[in-house]
This record gives structure tokens, sequence and C-alpha cells, in this order.
């Protein structure tokens, strides 16, 4: 996916399938071309999913996104179903491109996302096609606060609701908080940018079991008995697309992924649910503990970090 035309014309969404029982889009959506990378914090143009977002609504939106057929990080699995991660990462790039561009937070100021949650629905999920899966989000803003004197908010919630083929599969929930550089810097006394280049020599699980393609997706690697995040590759395509002074919530979410992969020997591998809580950054180094308990087809996940709990949460499978 780039930023190119499409080989067909953009074709309007309207109805149940863009805006909602009883509501019409104004302008059509269109999957022509992926919206600027610097609108969804993305370097590469690969990895920007939304492709149109426009008002439809008080407080609500309509976007489109192009969910590409194969993905190196996150391939679709054998029977063609995306992976759940797409639902994710298409919030987080709306949580940052609303508040850009629709709500005046300026691009200077630091976005940091609290805390997310997602469900899908199996039977109604699409299977990729030929070139990638056309997708429409319903998007609903809530939880607007200000500080005093702002003339933009500093915190807002949003929820979205994935159609395909006219029908919903997916919701996506997540609350988001603007801070300036000057206060982003009066809470980060620790920070940290993360190494460059490989990973640390700690022993790693195999791919298979931690259901992923290749060693350079892995997160997770042992130190002694204990579970840890050690990123074996700190320049990855996706999780580390740009440089940061902490672990990014997409890398915790998949760090805690694999880690119920492998405390489940390879049976819980693909979350059809989820939510993770962020209190605390998560920091590179020294490397913050998972750990992770399953019960049923629910796993529940912790981040641990100089003793404090850093990111929590749950993930459900089928």
């Amino acid at each position: 996916m780039g930023s190119g035309r499409s080989s067909h014309a953009p074709r309007a969404v309207d109805g149940p399938q863009g805006c909602g029982a009883g509501e019409t889009c104004l302008t059509p959506s269109s999957w022509s071309r992926t919206v600027p990378r610097e609108l969804v914090h993305r370097v590469s143009v690969a990895e920007v999913l939304l492709t149109d977002v426009r008002p439809c609504g008080r407080r609500a939106f309509c976007a489109a996104a192009l969910w590409p057929r194969s993905h190196p990080t996150f391939p679709r699995g054998r029977d063609s179903r995306h992976s759940p991660w797409l639902v994710v990462e298409t919030v987080r790039q709306l949580g940052i491109y609303l508040p850009r561009c629709h709500f005046g937070v300026p691009a200077a100021d630091r976005f940091l996302i609290d805390d997310v949650s997602y469900r899908i629905d199996p039977a109604r999920e699409p299977r990729a096609p030929h070139g990638g899966s056309e997708i429409t989000c319903r998007v609903t803003v809530t939880g607007l606060t200000g500080a005093p004197g702002s003339d933009h908010p500093r915190r807002m919630r949003l929820r979205a609701d994935f159609r395909s083929g006219g029908q919903v599969f997916a919701r996506a929930d997540g609350g988001a908080r603007f801070l300036t550089a000057e206060r982003y810097a009066t809470v980060r006394t620790v920070s940290a940018a993360p190494p460059s280049g490989a990973g640390t020599a700690r022993p790693r699980p195999q791919p298979a079991l931690l259901g992923v393609p290749a060693e350079a997706d892995a997160l997770v690697a042992l130190d002694g008995g204990t579970l840890v995040v050690d990123p074996a590759d700190l320049r990855h395509p996706f999780l580390f697309d740009h440089e940061t002074d902490h672990v990014p919530g997409m890398a915790l979410l998949e760090a805690a992924r694999q880690a119920v992969a492998l405390r489940s020997a390879g049976r819980l591998v693909r979350p059809l649910g989820g939510r993770m809580t962020a209190s605390h950054f998560t920091e590179h180094a020294p490397p913050a503990v998972v750990e992770s308990a399953a019960y049923g087809r629910t796993a529940v996940f912790r981040f641990r970090q100089g003793g404090v709990v850093t990111a929590g949460g749950v993930l459900r499978y089928q």
C-alpha cells in the first residue's frame, strides 16, 4: 500500500456501510491514496492504513482504510483473515489524525494513548481479497477536555465501528491525551532513546512458538527463567517505525501476545478481543518483565519494570 492512485476509481460510501443507519456521507470516501504519513506518526508510507477521513455528524467521522493483503509483520492467516492488530493500528492512526486535523491539536504536541480495547466478530470479519480489504469506520469522539486557557482539547476518547461488505465486524475504543513539549519533558524524567541495531544476545524462543514469521519479529527473550521485553530488531519496520524514548504501545501489545502464545504452547495465538491500559511509560532499559496467565480462552498480562506495573490487560481468543 502506497500513496499512489489505485487502479480503480473511488467509490462512494453511504448508508449502513459508510456512516451508519439513516446517515449519509456528503462526499464519497476514497481508497485511492493514503493520508500523509506525518499525520499518523509513520515514517514508512507502506505502514499508513488510513486513506480518507471526513466529518459526518456532530463529533462523528467517516474513515476509510485499506488493509494490505500481505503484511510482512502480520501476515494473513491460512483462512486469509487479517491480523487483529490492523484493527488496533487503525484506531491508533485515527487517534492521531483526528486531533491534528479536526480538533486543532498542534503537531508539536506529544500524543499518548492511555488505553485501547477491541473486539472482532469472527463470523463477519473480511478475508483478504486481491490487493487488500477496503474498510470503513464510523468514528465517534467523546470525552473532550482541555486545560485552562487552551483552545484545543488535552484529552479525548474515540470509538470506531469497523465495516466491510456492509456489516459491522469489529469495534474498538481508546483514550488519548496530548502534552505540550514542555509538559512532556517534565514527565519524562528517566527517558532514554532506544539502542540502535540488533537486540541483545539473550536466548529467544523459536518464532513458531511466538506465532511470528521470523526471529526479527520477536519482541521477547529469556533472562534466566524470566520472559522480558527484548526486541530482536530495534529498527523493525512496523513496531519501531521511528525512534521513541519508550516502548510503544503497539510493541507492548504484540509482546503480550507473544508471551501468551509461548505460555500456552501455541494454543492461544490470534486474539479476537482485548484491552490494555498503560499507567506508566515502559522504558527500553532495564528490560520490562512480561507476566501472563491463561484461563481457558482468556489470558491476562502485565509488564513490570523496577517493581512497578507499567501496563496490563487481557486478551480473548476464539
